[in-house]
């Protein structure tokens, strides 16, 4: 009995002194490298191929083609959706057999390279291209002795789809691409173009000669306005993304003209934007060869009095006369013309005339004051220049607004608004009287997606509407012009997008969630199934070990408001382990970074979860859209820090339903607008937020452009008795914080992003520097606002970060392994 008393005297101080002992810390996780570079962008695409139809719809019938790939084979398909068929246009085999005995190269069935496929005018053959491996000289070649003077030798074929017959263009002449300066006229009569500041125009025959060489010195051009200097210019001033040296160079060139024409070409209408007391901004190309070079550009702060001042002009082509219309009602406004929408059966065309929403003797265009709190509709009769409001939108936020749609040549019209908290359609007479609320209900209209005038019904697509779904899955429908008659056409809780034909008749319907492998449907216009046509081959990515990601929905900070997100997993997911969480986050208020549907892009979520981590996206009050006007405005007058509870919120919410989640490692990053947020979320809630990777963000909104700053933070119009008019401008910064800054957070910008300008950037680090705080800091040399040929670089900086501070492995190398280990074949042939 003693014996037994002092043994279990002597287990209990065991079992004390190992109590006491300290515990061993365990070994940090490794940062799964390998798992993550098995999805890079380059790898992707050799195994997810095509994921939608994309129909190219005949003129002369209701039938469509289309190209689809899978990781068999790639095939062109025609479609008569009268007759319920689907069949290839060609058979492979054969095809590449007769293409071989005429180009003496090498094709077989799952080696096509054909370019550039058409149906001719009678739909009875196909028209097609591709380049061999002979070295023939350029025929447009300028110098004779430079070194690109070679190319490929391009073959072009007709297919007959009767007789099966393959035949040889010899002497085909193809028509060259549209220089980007050539606006021409819908009767091809004339060609308008800006030049030294001003408009020029020139007939078809030197428009010929100007396309095949643009240097060619027997080319006429006509003077047409001669009042236009450099920043109050017809036409562009300048090129996108031109240095000061590009831009002398290319003083005299043709640039773009900006104009929209009449159906019958007989005029024509632009905008004018008088930018010369508009401040500069630069950006310096550090990595220019042989000397760095600087980029100045006009760019327009928020608040600023130095408004660019936008007029609009009306041409009559004919008599080569013009005038500045009257459309002045708001301080600082902005103008905008609306583009006729192009017709689906004339996308394979050699050009689409850019033409005017409107008549020949009217069109249509928008006026906005600089609070964006006042829109008007307006119209302009070509004949008088007069202005008339069609209809007017007024709110105590900012007003959006869309491409109304017309009836009958604007007989009526219909206008897209959000009056009453939520974005429906209108139905407006000609003299600007409302007829009838078209739309109506708890639910989101997007665009008007065809008008049929006949059967006055009304395709449009909208978000919201039916029970239980994701309220961002996107559906289409049809609805009477009256308000009756309301029917969803394609039925089923996926994210919808739809490509209706032009009577309208028919549409494709290609749908997914992103959970669930993308599918392609034919309908008729009454929603009624006439075949499947496609399902995406994800049959090698899955191979590869890919998994769907999860979508969840949890309530945002206030308890109430239901956000919607989705969680991506490490592919070889452990549910007993602990994993660190990072938030993906982009605030809006133009968009939340939500997939809705399947995407087979990877870098910002699936793929960095690989390494080790979950990986989120979730909305916030005042992001997306897609939802009411409450929901959008959320964050309206407090730009800063209006979804950081939510963000916070939702990693809280997760951690209580899922054990896996370990709530005190959280990350954040994102780029532009999320790489303000994840700066900022570092700030705000220092304690929460552990690491974060902030990419290009527009971190003092004082220095990013005014459109987007005063549009979603709200800019004040303030009238003194005298009648002044002036604009006040206030925003909370990140800077204005640094000091708050207790965890990990590295910094990235593009040297020369000239749409948020890396002063954003650095003065955040001036205000870290100052407030005595370690950061770490990544400059892209040469790179823009996106990151270009640096992405894949820059990719696996901010998973070493994330690994690094969040896993606690320290083992890489200075060599990014995973980068040197792709050596791509080109796949050129000699």
């Amino acid at each position: 009995m003693k014996k037994f008393y002092f043994s279990m005297l002597f287990a209990l101080a065991l079992v004390q002194v190992k109590a006491q002992a300290p515990a061993v810390a365990p070994a940090p996780a490794k940062g799964n490298y390998q798992l993550a570079s098995k999805f890079s962008a380059d790898k992707i695409k050799k195994m997810v191929f095509s994921t939608a139809v994309d129909p190219h719809w005949l003129k002369l019938t209701n039938r469509f083609w289309y190209v689809y790939e899978t990781s068999d084979i790639k095939s062109w398909y025609v479609v008569d959706p009268a007759m319920h068929s689907k069949k290839r246009i060609f058979d492979n085999d054969k095809l590449a057999a007769a293409i071989t005995l005429i180009v003496k190269d090498p094709f077989d069935a799952q080696h096509l390279p054909i370019e550039n496929l058409k149906f001719t005018k009678d739909e009875k053959s196909v028209q097609f291209e591709l380049k061999s491996t002979i070295d023939v000289v350029k025929k447009d070649r300028k110098d004779k002795k430079a070194a690109d003077s070679l190319e490929k030798k391009t073959f072009y074929f007709t297919y007959n789809l009767q007789t099966n017959k393959l035949t040889e263009l010899k002497d085909f002449n193809k028509v060259k691409p549209k220089p980007n300066w050539a606006s021409i006229a819908p009767d091809s009569s004339a060609i308008i173009f800006s030049k030294d500041f001003n408009l020029y125009w020139m007939d078809k025959e030197n428009y010929k000669k100007a396309v095949k060489n643009e240097e060619d010195s027997t080319i006429v051009d006509h003077q047409l306005t001669k009042e236009g200097v450099e920043f109050y210019a017809f036409g562009s001033s300048r090129g996108d993304d031109e240095t000061n040296l590009d831009k002398e160079k290319a003083k005299k060139k043709r640039r773009p003209a900006g104009i929209l024409w009449s159906p019958d070409s007989k005029y024509f209408a632009m905008e004018r934007v008088d930018e010369r007391k508009v401040k500069d901004m630069w950006v310096i190309n550090s990595i220019a060869d042989p000397r760095p070079t600087l980029e100045t550009y006009k760019y327009h702060l928020p608040g600023e009095k130095e408004s660019p001042l936008n007029e609009m002009w009306l041409f009559d082509f004919g008599a080569k006369t013009y005038k500045k219309l009257n459309t002045a009602l708001f301080k600082d406004e902005d103008l905008g013309i609306w583009r006729a929408p192009s017709l689906q059966k004339n996308r394979d065309d050699e050009f689409t005339p850019s033409v005017w929403l409107g008549t020949n003797s009217k069109f249509y265009f928008y006026r906005t004051a600089r609070d964006l709190k006042r829109i008007d509709v307006c119209s302009v009769d070509i004949n008088t220049g007069n202005v008339k409001v069609q209809a007017q939108e007024r709110m105590n936020t900012y007003v959006e607004i869309a491409t109304p749609g017309l009836i009958n040549g604007g007989k009526e019209l219909v206008e897209w608004s959000e009056r009453d908290g939520w974005a429906h359609f209108y139905l407006y007479d000609d003299a600007g009287n409302l007829k009838n609320q078209i739309t109506s209900g708890s639910f989101h209209c997007d665009d008007i997606v065809k008008i049929d005038e006949k059967s006055r019904v009304l395709y449009f697509t909208a978000s919201g509407r039916e029970p239980g779904e994701n309220p961002y899955y996107v559906h289409l429908y049809r609805i009477n012009l009256d308000g009756s008659g309301l029917k969803l056409l394609d039925p089923g809780a996926f994210n919808h997008s739809a490509s209706l034909n032009d009577n309208p008749s028919y549409f494709v319907d290609n749908f997914s969630r992103v959970n669930t492998a993308p599918k392609s449907i034919l309908y008729d216009n009454m929603g009624r199934k006439i075949m499947d046509l496609e399902t995406a081959d994800l049959s090698r990515l899955m191979a590869a070990g890919y998994k769907f990601p999860e979508p969840f929905k949890i309530k945002a900070d206030d308890g109430i408001t239901d956000l919607y997100g989705v969680m991506y997993k490490p592919f070889d997911f452990d549910a007993t382990r602990k994993y660190p969480i990072i938030e993906y986050v982009y605030p809006g208020p133009q968009t939340e970074a939500i997939n809705a549907s399947f995407t087979s892009s990877m870098n910002y979520v699936d793929r960095l979860a690989q390494l080790g981590f979950i990986v989120v996206s979730v909305g916030n009050r005042g992001g997306s859209p897609e939802r009411s006007k409450w929901y959008h405005n959320y964050g309206y007058g407090n730009l800063r820090d209006y979804g950081l509870a939510d963000k916070k919120a939702a990693v809280e919410q997760l951690a209580d339903r899922f054990s896996f989640i370990d709530i005190t490692r959280v990350g954040i990053t994102g780029h532009s607008g999320g790489g303000f947020m994840s700066c900022a979320a570092m700030l705000v809630y220092p304690d929460f937020f552990k690491v974060a990777v902030s990419e290009s963000g527009n971190h003092d909104n004082s220095v990013y452009n005014r459109w987007w700053s005063e549009k979603h933070n709200g800019v004040k119009e303030v009238v003194t008795a005298k009648g002044d008019t002036t604009f006040q401008y206030t925003i909370d910064k990140n800077p204005d914080i640094a000091k708050n800054l207790k965890g990990n957070l590295m910094l990235s910008t593009g040297d020369i992003d000239n749409n948020v300008n890396p002063a954003n950037t650095i003065r955040v680090i001036n205000a870290l520097i100052k407030a005595n705080k370690r950061f770490d800091y990544v400059l892209l040399p040469g790179q823009r606002h996106a990151y270009g040929d640096m992405t894949e670089y820059f990719f696996w900086r901010k998973a070493d970060y994330f690994v690094q501070h969040l896993l606690g492995d320290y083992s890489q190398p200075v060599d990014i392994l995973e980068m040197d280990r792709e050596i791509e074949m080109n796949g050129k042939r000699k």
